[in-house]
């Protein structure tokens, strides 16, 4: 079965590394990839957002299954394009997809359908928004509509600091038509995970729980990022939360884009908080976290490529997942200045040294080649992901992996994994 995997970062490195395992994978192809996942199978330039050209490239290759991995094209109706073109595809509708692209609606949603959630209110008018946030005396949390790489939430203890917040979304339009609308919600208190499940229309398969770490800085300090770190499982997720999660969250949800004529097939991602009252969704995402695809898969013992087509022909119940118990961590290294101004093309050395440890893979972000050498190319560079018998055992080889890694200006937090350690 031939494949072409669309995206170029970490989550698809780790993507395309997992189908390489599958003994049904005939070419592999990714679109536009990076030097990571070009040891793998075939890198193709052209970018995510060509809709009409990925399509075209996936006819002319008889391509049997395209992989949509960042939500960008989602959202832009890639799925719908390559279905069109009677060509299977993994991942939501572009209708389906606005359950990440557009806040709004999944706030709507969730309402709809009774699942428990921030009490919030959305906005398209910065004025409006900014009385709202000044009414407010306790912390509030504020939110780009659209989709902002994850940079676009600002958790504002003081509420005068949401009204700078609103006003750098809505009025300085640092993140575009993201923007356009904002969602002001309560903050949530407690421990967070990010819990995603296979999702073929009607059956669902929840994967093996995660924590990502999306401050960059130890103890979870300073803006947001995409994703400085994750790690599986997340001990703070018992069976019985889960039973609940799954409950109370991903079959009404799943249910309710059901009953709008809109069937949800892919990968549904639920951040969900822990808090005194249970679990409450924080954001929904349509596809594998990044860095928690990471982790999730490096414990994956089952065929990935099975586990997409059953998604695809909605046979889903008929797949079994396994996994490996020992638990994962991935500590991402990033550009000097991340999340904000950084400069490209520093050399890399050191990811074979990295890769000689014991359960270490490292999984390119933002790299590329020049010159034959391998430099950095992007604001999150490697996710050092390792495996272990403990959650110590884990961090530890991440970090002796991540010690032998070095471009200028490297950065990485020195906590992920510490939550789950400390219980």
């Amino acid at each position: 079965m031939d494949v072409l995997l669309v995206g170029s970062g970490g989550r698809e490195h780790a993507i395309a590394w997992k189908l390489k395992e599958s003994k049904k994978l005939g070419k592999l192809y990714i679109a536009p990839g990076n030097p990571g996942t070009a040891q793998l199978g075939q890198n193709v330039d052209i970018d995510v957002n060509d809709i009409e050209q990925l399509v075209d490239f996936a006819k002319s290759k008889s391509i049997d299954l395209v992989v949509v991995g960042p939500e960008d094209p989602l959202a832009g109706g890639l799925v719908d394009a390559v279905e069109a073109a009677g060509i299977m595809a993994f991942g939501p509708s572009a209708e389906a997809a606005q359950l990440e692209a557009d806040k709004a609606f999944a706030k709507h949603l969730m309402r709809s359908c009774s699942v428990s959630t921030a009490e919030g209110q959305v906005f398209d008018n910065y004025y409006d928004a900014k009385a709202y946030i000044a009414s407010r005396d306790e912390a509030v949390v504020i939110k780009a509509a659209g989709l902002a790489k994850g940079k676009g939430v600002f958790v504002c203890d003081d509420p005068a600091n949401g009204i700078l917040a609103a006003e750098r979304i809505m009025r300085n339009n640092e993140f575009g038509a993201a923007g356009d609308k904002i969602v002001v919600e309560d903050k949530l208190i407690g421990e967070e995970a990010s819990i995603l499940a296979f999702v073929d229309g009607r059956n669902i398969y929840v994967m093996e729980s995660s924590q990502d770490h999306k401050p960059i800085g130890d103890g979870d300090t300073g803006p947001n990022t995409g994703g400085m770190g994750a790690y599986s499982p997340a001990p703070v997720v018992t069976d019985k939360l889960m039973s609940l999660i799954n409950r109370q969250i991903l079959v009404p949800i799943v249910d309710g884009l059901n009953r709008n004529d809109t069937p949800y097939k892919g990968v549904l991602y639920a951040g969900v908080m822990i808090t005194a009252g249970g679990p409450r969704v924080l954001e929904f995402n349509v596809r594998f976290g990044d860095p928690e695809t990471q982790p999730i898969l490096m414990r994956l013992k089952s065929d990935l490529l099975e586990v997409m087509v059953a998604v695809c022909k909605g046979k889903l119940d008929e797949v079994q997942l396994n996994w490996d118990p020992k638990p994962a961590v991935c500590v991402v290294m990033s550009s000097g200045g991340y999340p904000g101004d950084y400069e490209k093309g520093k050399q890399i050395t050191g990811i074979e040294q990295a890769e000689q440890i014991d359960g270490v893979k490292v999984f390119h972000a933002g790299t590329a080649m020049k010159d034959g050498k391998l430099v950095t190319n992007g604001g999150r560079v490697l996710g050092v992901t390792a495996v272990g018998n403990t959650v110590e055992e884990a961090k530890s080889n991440a970090y002796l992996a991540v010690e032998k890694i070095n471009f200028e200006g490297a950065y990485y937090r020195h906590d992920i994994a510490d939550k789950a350690i400390k219980r």
